[in-house]
Protein backbone atom coordinates (compact mmCIF):
# COMPACT_ATOMS: atom_id res chain seq x y z
CA UNK A 1 0.00 0.00 0.00
CA UNK A 2 1.08 3.38 -0.89
CA UNK A 3 -0.16 6.45 0.72
CA UNK A 4 0.24 9.88 -1.36
CA UNK A 5 0.08 13.43 -0.37
CA UNK A 6 0.32 16.17 -2.53
CA UNK A 7 1.40 19.99 -1.99
CA UNK A 8 2.17 23.57 -4.00
CA UNK A 9 -1.06 24.08 -4.98
CA UNK A 10 -2.31 27.89 -5.34
CA UNK A 11 -3.25 30.53 -7.44
CA UNK A 12 -1.05 32.02 -9.71
CA UNK A 13 -1.72 34.44 -12.74
CA UNK A 14 -1.85 33.43 -16.39
CA UNK A 15 2.15 32.40 -17.47
CA UNK A 16 3.14 32.08 -14.18
CA UNK A 17 5.06 28.89 -12.56
CA UNK A 18 3.99 26.41 -9.95
CA UNK A 19 6.00 23.04 -9.00
CA UNK A 20 3.15 20.26 -7.27
CA UNK A 21 5.41 18.01 -5.16
CA UNK A 22 3.58 14.30 -4.33
CA UNK A 23 5.45 12.60 -1.32
CA UNK A 24 5.15 9.13 -1.39
CA UNK A 25 5.28 7.01 2.16
CA UNK A 26 7.17 4.03 0.80
CA UNK A 27 9.80 3.46 -1.78
CA UNK A 28 8.70 4.88 -4.72
CA UNK A 29 12.10 3.11 -6.52
CA UNK A 30 9.58 -0.12 -7.71
CA UNK A 31 6.62 1.59 -8.68
CA UNK A 32 5.64 0.86 -11.99
CA UNK A 33 4.36 3.64 -12.69
CA UNK A 34 3.11 7.23 -11.11
CA UNK A 35 1.61 10.04 -12.51
CA UNK A 36 -0.85 13.43 -12.28
CA UNK A 37 -4.46 13.90 -13.07
CA UNK A 38 -6.09 16.49 -13.19
CA UNK A 39 -10.09 17.08 -12.43
CA UNK A 40 -12.02 20.70 -13.18
CA UNK A 41 -15.47 21.73 -12.49
CA UNK A 42 -17.99 19.75 -14.54
CA UNK A 43 -15.43 17.52 -16.40
CA UNK A 44 -13.99 13.84 -16.56
CA UNK A 45 -10.71 13.36 -14.68
CA UNK A 46 -7.93 13.25 -16.98
CA UNK A 47 -4.04 12.40 -17.36
CA UNK A 48 -1.58 15.10 -17.41
CA UNK A 49 1.37 13.68 -17.10
CA UNK A 50 2.76 10.05 -16.14
CA UNK A 51 6.80 9.03 -15.25
CA UNK A 52 7.53 5.41 -14.92
CA UNK A 53 10.46 3.52 -13.09
CA UNK A 54 12.43 3.38 -15.47
CA UNK A 55 11.93 6.63 -16.44
CA UNK A 56 10.12 7.03 -19.58
CA UNK A 57 7.34 10.05 -19.54
CA UNK A 58 4.39 10.70 -21.64
CA UNK A 59 2.70 13.90 -21.76
CA UNK A 60 -1.21 14.99 -22.80
CA UNK A 61 -1.40 17.48 -25.75
CA UNK A 62 -2.37 20.15 -23.51
CA UNK A 63 0.63 20.55 -21.25
CA UNK A 64 3.43 18.93 -23.80
CA UNK A 65 6.15 21.61 -23.94
CA UNK A 66 4.75 23.58 -20.20
CA UNK A 67 4.80 20.66 -18.02
CA UNK A 68 7.42 18.71 -16.89
CA UNK A 69 7.20 15.46 -14.64
CA UNK A 70 10.31 14.16 -12.56
CA UNK A 71 10.93 11.70 -9.84
CA UNK A 72 13.38 11.81 -6.98
CA UNK A 73 13.92 8.28 -5.92
CA UNK A 74 15.89 9.16 -2.79
CA UNK A 75 13.25 11.43 -1.34
CA UNK A 76 9.99 9.39 -2.29
CA UNK A 77 8.63 12.38 -4.60
CA UNK A 78 7.72 12.68 -7.95
CA UNK A 79 7.30 16.53 -9.46
CA UNK A 80 5.28 18.10 -12.16
CA UNK A 81 7.04 22.25 -12.88
CA UNK A 82 3.91 23.65 -14.23
CA UNK A 83 5.32 26.74 -16.75
CA UNK A 84 2.96 29.02 -18.56
CA UNK A 85 -0.09 28.29 -16.45
CA UNK A 86 -3.20 28.92 -18.51
CA UNK A 87 -7.04 29.85 -17.24
CA UNK A 88 -7.64 26.23 -18.31
CA UNK A 89 -5.29 24.49 -16.42
CA UNK A 90 -7.10 25.23 -13.31
CA UNK A 91 -8.65 22.02 -11.50
CA UNK A 92 -7.79 20.05 -8.41
CA UNK A 93 -4.97 18.04 -9.55
CA UNK A 94 -4.23 14.49 -7.88
CA UNK A 95 -1.26 12.06 -7.56
CA UNK A 96 -1.19 8.58 -8.62
CA UNK A 97 0.72 5.83 -8.31
CA UNK A 98 0.64 2.14 -10.04
CA UNK A 99 1.73 -0.56 -8.12
CA UNK A 100 2.35 -4.03 -9.79
CA UNK A 101 1.89 -7.02 -7.38
CA UNK A 102 2.20 -10.59 -9.73
CA UNK A 103 -0.86 -10.36 -11.86
CA UNK A 104 -2.71 -7.98 -10.60
CA UNK A 105 -2.15 -3.61 -10.78
CA UNK A 106 -3.42 -1.84 -7.86
CA UNK A 107 -3.88 2.00 -8.02
CA UNK A 108 -3.38 4.91 -5.73
CA UNK A 109 -4.06 8.51 -4.96
CA UNK A 110 -3.64 11.25 -3.30
CA UNK A 111 -6.50 13.44 -1.62
CA UNK A 112 -5.80 16.39 -4.29
CA UNK A 113 -4.36 19.72 -3.84
CA UNK A 114 -6.16 22.94 -6.13
CA UNK A 115 -4.84 25.09 -8.96
CA UNK A 116 -6.27 28.29 -9.72
CA UNK A 117 -4.89 29.97 -12.80
CA UNK A 118 -6.92 33.53 -12.72
CA UNK A 119 -5.66 37.35 -12.77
Amino acid sequence: QVQLVESGGGLVQPGGSLRLSCAASRSIFSIYAMGWYRQAPGKQRELVAAITSGGRTNYSDSVKGRFTISRDNAKNTVYLQMNSLKPEDTAVYYCNAVVVVGPGEYAYWGQGTQVTVSS
